[in-house]
């Protein structure tokens, strides 16, 4: 259950988990699915609220989610369904997950996005400050700045290019409405969390890098790649499970005004979409290659950057692997799974060893 992690040897605490009621929007998505594992891991008690899983194959499926939790299938547009939802989990920590998380999807159905990443963030919040609880996480996006190439720090200028980052950006200004005019009063502290580009097991949408690399080298084809040169802020999906769940134990034990909290490897931890296809290539071995000359369908920014020293120096947050290792990770976690292993088996198992890594690499 990771109880090496409790005490003053790392920040993160299970114990503090065990036995909560968490209300988890977007379990049935890659991210969602992956803090639902941890959250079982530690002993929560996990009320999931989202859509169907949105890919076949899917992490909640393969990891036999569905009875590992209080699964409820409803569209958080659906206020009244996600109500219902709320009231049964009575919850003690809402972890607001649940979007439309693809810059392509958003070029594509714009309304969709902004209905879907806008109002449910508001339904939701809604329900929190009819029913309350004891705290709030709301997960956005690192599309939110103005200035995306830039190291942004959480007080830096919000702005957005596309229909996605847009939405994203509208959720953090509802949040902060939220918490000023409703959330503060009755004392229920809220906090958003910015986290960089994800990558692990488990994750099979389309135009996603690692994904489609799956698809393809699984299928023995080359990788085409639309944009080699772009540099992202990569990091594994426990780095993010971790880091929302920091900022979850913070806000609710010690509850700050209003505050954003970007989860983001550390400066100067950069690769471009190329360098990260081609140690993929190279990890997935059997001859898979990587061919620079895909179309890039939809406009995107040539470099993401974010600064993650707040949560670092305020929460203790330290990942526990570095890049290479990360991708190497991933891509075993897709070949094991993808030769018939037990998904929830190499998930568990991959959340083990990230815990114990992570207490020794904190300082």
């Amino acid at each position: 259950m990771g109880e090496g992690l409790s005490g003053s040897s790392a920040p993160l605490d299970p114990a503090f988990w065990r036995g909560r009621r968490i209300f988890l929007t977007g379990h049935t998505g890659f991210i969602g699915g992956w803090m639902a594992s941890v959250l079982h891991h530690f002993g929560a008690e996990i009320y999931g609220c989202a859509l169907s899983p949105p890919t076949k194959p899917s992490f909640f499926a393969l990891a036999g989610l569905e009875h590992r939790l209080v699964n409820t299938i409803a569209d958080v547009r659906d206020r009244a369904a996600l109500k219902r939802a709320y009231v049964a989990a009575q919850p003690d920590i809402v972890v607001h997950l649940a979007a439309q998380p693809l810059v392509s999807v958003g070029y594509a159905n714009p309304v969709e996005t902004f209905e879907t990443n806008i109002m449910g963030t508001v339904n939701l919040l809604d329900c929190v400050r009819e029913q309350g609880c004891e705290a709030v996480v709301v997960m956005t996006s690192d599309k939110v700045y103005d200035n995306p190439g830039a190291d942004n720090r959480e007080d830096d200028r919000l702005g957005a290019r596309d229909p996605y980052g847009g939405s994203k950006v509208c959720c953090e200004i509802a949040a902060e409405v939220y918490a000023r005019s409703f959330l503060d009063k009755a004392k229920v502290p809220l906090a958003t969390v910015r986290a960089g580009n994800v990558i692990g097991g488990g994750d099979w949408a389309a135009d996603r890098l690692i994904p489609d690399a799956v698809r393809a080298f699984h299928a023995g084809r080359p990788l085409s790649v639309r944009f080699p040169d772009a540099a992202r802020p990569w990091q594994h999906v426990l780095d993010a499970v971790h880091g929302i769940l920091l900022v979850g134990q913070r806000t609710a034990s010690s509850p700050p005004a209003p505050v954003a909290w970007n989860i983001g490897p550390p400066a100067g931890r950069t690769m471009t979409v190329g360098e990260v296809a081609a140690l993929a290539a190279s990890v997935w071995g059997d001859g898979a290659r990587v061919a620079h000359d895909g179309l890039q369908s939809f406009p995107e920014a040539k470099t993401l950057a974010l600064d993650s020293r707040r949560i670092r120096h305020e929460l203790g947050y330290v990942e526990s692997w570095d890049l290479p290792h990360v991708i190497k990770r991933t891509m075993k976690w897709y070949r094991k799974a993808l030769g018939g292993a037990d998904a929830w088996t190499l998930s568990q198992r991959q959340i083990d060893d990230y815990l114990a890594d992570a207490v020794r690499t904190c300082p």
